[in-house]
């Protein structure tokens, strides 16, 4: 018995130390499960009398926790009773158990993402024995392996091989394995795999090694940046400026001048600046201004003196001898002409 517990530790702690470097996707509680309905016969595992061998059927529910470790609900009809009961009944005995199951092909070749067509496992478990003649329990156990051929592209059928033995523990009192009361069972498994939230009938995996050799790639590459020199680019943007038209800031012709105002202004632009400090000092001239025809006429008349005034302030200074500065009003632009005295 001891044994016995020691293997089924084994076989549910192997899942720690497989494949470490393959992890799978993230799966619903439901996911991985299965069901089947089984059949096949059995014989005293003594061998003292193998025949009439003994038949069985039942039905199979699991569920598998990752490519490795897996479950399952195994309930069991007998008909015959060879070496196993002396019942009169149809069914002479009925056998639930629970088993664990370890797939030992991927345990030691490892899950790349799929089934493969052809699989090895190892099935052991506890069960609960009831003869129907004498209403007797006992305390079973399994034992066995499965060869699993998994059938389709997307491997959600499969036909699963077992030979176990089926362990009858306490029938002579204390509990132990004992092959005088023990039968050799040799049974066919149709299995059905539902449909998992990934969309597939199976686990779906991450190889977590390469993921890490590509971060550590790109924590390489990312290194490699920082230790860099900085590039400076210096980039010069011309923009050409269009000149001013030749009433803002240029004579408009030999021996005049004439500058620009703002709307309802007096106040010299610096445009207009440029174009007077082009009347040469010691010249003479007369100065008139004018006004937009916006507003009325008094107030034109006024605006376009204080224009004259403010040029005439302005050439003055300059050294310009101003004759006259009168303001004309309207209907020029905002302007002040400046032409050479007579």
């Amino acid at each position: 018995m001891k044994k016995f517990l020691f293997l089924m530790t084994l076989l549910f702690s192997s899942l720690v130390s497989v494949n470490a470097q393959i992890a799978t996707q993230n799966s619903n509680a439901l996911d991985n499960v299965y069901v089947g309905v089984t059949g096949g016969v059995s014989t005293p595992l003594d061998f003292n009398s193998v025949f009439p061998l003994n038949a069985n059927a039942g039905l199979v529910v699991g569920k598998e926790f990752n490519p490795y470790v897996g479950m399952n609900i195994e309930g069991l009809a007998m008909f015959n009773d060879n070496h196993f009961s002396d019942a009169k009944t149809f069914v002479k005995a009925t056998n639930v158990g629970l088993n664990g199951t370890l797939n030992l092909s991927n345990a030691f070749a490892g899950y790349k993402g799929t089934p493969r067509a052809v699989e090895f496992g190892a099935v052991a478990g506890f069960g609960w024995l009831h003869v129907w003649d004498a209403h007797t329990n006992f305390l079973t156990a399994k034992t066995g392996v499965d060869v699993k051929f998994n059938l389709g592209k997307n491997k959600a059928n499969t036909i699963m091989l077992t030979p176990a033995v089926y362990w009858n523990l306490n029938k002579i009192g204390n509990v132990k394995f004992n092959k005088n009361h023990a039968q050799l069972a040799l049974n066919v498994t149709y299995v059905y795999h539902f449909k998992t939230s990934n969309g597939t009938h199976h686990f779906k995996t991450y190889d977590v090694g390469a993921m890490n050799d590509e971060i550590n790639d790109l924590r390489a590459r990312l290194d490699e940046c920082e230790k860099r020199e900085p590039k400076i680019i210096e980039k010069v943007i011309i923009k050409e400026v269009p000149q001013q038209a030749a009433t803002n800031a240029v004579a408009t012709a030999q021996g005049e001048w004439g500058v620009k105002f703002a709307f309802n202004s007096a106040e010299l632009t610096d445009e207009a600046k440029v174009a007077l400090d082009k009347v040469p000092a010691g010249a003479e001239v007369d100065l008139e201004g004018f006004s937009s025809q916006d507003g009325n006429a008094k107030y034109n008349q006024k605006l376009s003196q204080k224009r004259a005034d403010a040029v005439a302030k302005y050439l003055t200074d300059k050294g310009v001898q101003v004759k006259s500065a009168v303001g004309k009003g309207v209907p020029y632009t905002r302007t002040v002409e400046i032409k050479t005295a007579k």
